[in-house]
């Protein structure tokens, strides 16, 4: 071997050591998740349902970025930080203006945060997307009652029972209505069947024991 060929096996060795040294080190860059969003009026939301999971990666696959911003407001709303996952969701819709999970998700949290309008927005769109939702029309029906829209929050709660007739928050969500605005014999049926469908629901137990207790009913 020359000195030239030594002088080069030399530099290439210490280039090498270097590298790995960098690699291993914990010092080289990092991919960070940003999750700013871009525009500030974008639309979680809804009332999740054991039997209607949203759709999780599977291990062995990396999570596409919309999954890891639902995660990420996942994350934030269990925690109870609804700015946080306001912001998740709005980077979200970014990437996929029609994820209706992320509307769902949006939705929920504008519910929390009492800006109404825009959960009735958010809902508004994924029946756009899918008129038979029986989810959207629930979150509708909550949100149209919250701006005192009672007739047009009434229909779509029956909507939401004429497409999933099994499902017990359904009718309690239905009764809340009825009951508010001074139906309260439809309100006492709607929260019996709640009760029917699932007995954990101690609130319609309760309101059920209320109007049967001499209420004046309608």
């Amino acid at each position: 071997m020359t000195i030239f060929q030594l002088s080069l096996f030399i530099v290439a060795g210490i280039v090498f050591y270097l590298f790995f040294k960098q690699l291993f080190s914990g010092n080289h860059p990092k991919r960070g998740v940003d999750f700013e969003a871009k525009t500030a009026d974008e639309h979680i939301g809804g009332i999740s349902r054991p039997d209607k999971i949203f759709s999780a990666p599977k291990e062995d696959q990396q999570p596409t970025r919309i999954e890891t911003l639902l995660q990420m407001a996942d994350d934030a709303v269990a925690k109870g930080d609804m700015l946080e996952a306001l912001k998740a969701l709005q980077s979200a819709l970014i990437v996929d203006e029609k994820s209706t999970e992320a509307l769902q998700r949006i939705g929920y949290v504008y519910l929390q945060i009492k800006e109404y309008d825009k959960a009735k927005e958010a809902y508004e769109k994924i029946l756009l997307l899918d008129k038979e939702d029986d989810l959207a029309h629930a979150s509708l029906a909550n949100a149209l009652h919250r701006l005192g829209q009672d007739e047009e929050a009434l229909v779509h709660h029956e909507r939401a029972i004429a497409l999933d007739a099994e499902y017990a928050p359904h009718y309690f969500n239905y009764a809340n209505t009825l009951y508010d605005t001074g139906r309260k014999k439809p309100a006492l049926d709607a929260y019996q069947k709640a009760y029917e469908l699932d007995n954990t629901l101690v609130e319609a137990k309760k309101m059920i024991g209320q109007l049967s207790g001499g209420e004046n009913e309608q």
